[in-house]
């Protein structure tokens, strides 16, 4: 009987004493740490868009746009999160400080909605708060409570991944490491998932039914229930060390790489002698990509230039081999980083649906369906779809094409980008027949008219977006955590954040310029306040535009990377040999 890879990880084996904490008992705490954390967050972020155009009568141009920032906020932030745990101080501590930053927001969020937004004057009515006077201290609470979330978020989201992928990882090449891996990643946002589905359901249904203070208040006991559960796991942690070595060292490279800029390389033919290899480590040569950066390890006068222990005399001036490979590693993935911008800007759109959701029949049975919790069928596709891949499509996929994953990680990026184009051009043919339906009954002017349409016309446009994020978003991370070196894992995994940051500020601008350009005059602009006087598939085919664009530079980008996997395998034969080394010294 076949077994998966996860349970493969399960078997005994002899392991060194480093390795003797981590492994699969590990596993539970992390991933109740982040199931907690995530239905605390999402059941927030998935209906802000009402809480600020109800509550605080923002129009929904101008709440789009603050939730486009306040996305992009949180998704800058876990790179410098990333650094702080790879450089500075660990992934553990990075993690935990995070959680209490974020259930610091989470309070503070509370108190926003426990608080009165208007003053109590006379003829103020918080029905119509067009003659209302806003308490000078909620939005200031609020969006302070927004940034406390996205400093939590910067530390949590670029370390919690890779500090449970650390805890199986063996940091080889083989297909068992390679399935043991992917089958962890697959899990793992199966299992989050699932806890999206919760907070789509549960505690957007609290908000709806319950009132804004208790549906704020149950995140923020989860946030705690989170906080908790990770720290219960501490002494069982294999926690990985800070290591500064290695951003420092990318650094050098590139300062070296420009002071030796005219200087000239070896021959094609060199040897490793004519380069500048870690003393103990096995002698290689540097690889025939951007070869410009090869003159940062070239040795000229090894009297000179090495000290007796076979270190640099000037580390600014020349660089190991392997310094010079890991610049290589972080620097090719950046073109391909960029594809995922386009990405971002989709994902971060999430409240126009939202408001779609609200002009349509949301009645299902005798149940009103909150117009939040129709991205639920986006999540469960996903979920779906990850656990399907893992368990019945990797392995005859592997057959077909070789590769350990079933189909290479940038082969799923790619065809995760053609699936947000089509989810895109469905979306906006969803929203031109909602829109002419609600001409054709007369509500043209009026926007919080329901439409005879049913909300459930939503659920394709959703379904194919949850589609695309399993297979491009999901393949982004475990493409980078498997390109970059080692101690740089955290640093990695932050960049699907930091695309999808940059998505949030171009989706912002994108809002901006067109409700700006397409308004005025007396025009109604295509993202009207009233949605049946605007033009939303207009909008979403313009995504949609961008999105074929975006695909095309992805083939041209995937084309031009060449063969995944080179700095494991390169990192890995270091390590080898230095361990040999360590063994021969201590046989003497």
């Amino acid at each position: 009987m076949e077994v998966s890879a996860m349970e493969e990880a399960a078997v005994p084996a002899p392991v060194p004493a480093a390795r003797r904490k981590g492994g699969l008992r590990t596993i539970p705490f992390i991933i109740s740490n982040e199931i907690f954390e995530k239905v605390a967050t999402y059941g927030l972020q998935a209906n802000m868009v009402v809480y600020l155009t109800k509550r605080y009568n923002m129009t929904p141009a101008t709440s789009a746009m603050v939730l486009y920032l306040w996305s992009a906020l949180t998704n800058f932030l876990p790179i410098g999160g990333g650094v702080l745990s790879d450089v500075f101080f660990g992934r553990f501590p990075v993690i935990a400080l995070g959680c209490v930053v974020s259930l610091s927001g989470m309070c503070l969020l509370l108190v926003t909605a426990i608080l009165p937004v208007y003053k109590k004057t006379p003829g103020c009515d918080p029905a119509n708060p067009r003659a209302c006077t806003m308490l000078t201290c909620q939005l200031p609470l609020l969006f302070t409570s927004f940034l406390l979330m996205s400093l939590g978020a910067g530390g949590i989201r670029p370390c919690a991944l890779a500090f449970g992928a650390d805890q199986l990882d063996k940091r080889d090449n083989s297909t068992k490491n390679v399935r043991r891996l992917q089958t962890f990643f697959n899990w793992y946002y199966t299992v989050l998932g699932i806890s999206l589905v919760v907070a789509v359901l549960v505690i957007v249904y609290i908000q709806d039914h319950m009132g804004w203070v208790v549906g704020f208040s149950v995140p923020v006991v989860l946030m705690l229930a989170a906080l908790m559960l990770f720290l219960a796991g501490s002494p069982l942690y294999l926690k990985a060390e800070a290591d500064r070595s290695v951003l420092v060292g990318i650094v050098q490279v590139l300062v070296a790489s420009y002071k030796n800029r005219r200087e000239l390389l070896p021959p094609e033919t060199a040897e490793a002698s004519c380069f500048h290899n870690k003393a103990g480590s096995r002698p290689r040569v540097p690889t025939k990509k951007m070869v410009s950066m090869n003159r940062a390890c070239v040795l000229r006068n090894p009297s000179k230039e090495l000290n007796s222990d076979g270190s640099a005399c000037d580390p600014w001036r020349l660089c190991t081999v392997q310094q010079v490979e890991d610049t290589k590693a972080v620097i090719r993935v950046l073109p391909i980083w960029s594809t995922g911008i386009i990405p971002g800007v989709i994902v971060a759109q999430v409240m126009f649906p939202v408001l779609q959701a609200g002009t349509m029949d949301r009645q299902m049975g005798k149940a009103n369906i909150p117009a939040a919790s129709y991205s639920v069928f986006g999540i469960v596709t996903l979920t779906v779809w990850v656990a399907l891949y893992d368990r019945v499509l990797v392995r005859p996929l592997s057959r077909l094409t070789g590769h350990a994953r079933g189909l290479s990680l940038r082969q799923r990026m790619g065809a995760g980008l053609a699936v947000f184009t089509v989810a895109m051009v469905v979306a906006a043919r969803t929203e031109a027949l909602r829109r002419a339906a609600a001409i054709a009954e007369g509500f043209q002017d009026h926007k919080d008219a329901v439409v005879h349409m049913s909300a459930m016309r939503l659920v394709p446009q959703h379904c194919l977006i949850g589609l695309a994020d399993a297979l491009n978003l999901i393949g982004q991370i475990e493409f980078y955590y498997s390109e970059f070196p080692k101690t740089m894992s955290s640093i990695g995994v932050s960049l699907l954040a930091l695309g999808i940051g940059f998505g949030a500020v171009l989706g912002s601008a994108i809002v901006g310029i067109m409700n700006s350009a397409t308004g005025g005059d007396g025009r109604d602009s295509w993202l009207s306040s009233n949605l049946n006087r605007g033009r939303y598939d207009y909008y979403y085919l313009v995504l949609a535009a961008l999105s074929v664009a975006n695909l095309v530079y992805f083939i041209w980008c995937s084309w031009a990377y060449g063969e995944e996997g080179q700095i494991r395998v390169m990192a890995l034969a270091a390590e080898e040999a230095e361990e040999e080394e360590t063994k021969q010294e201590q046989h003497k």
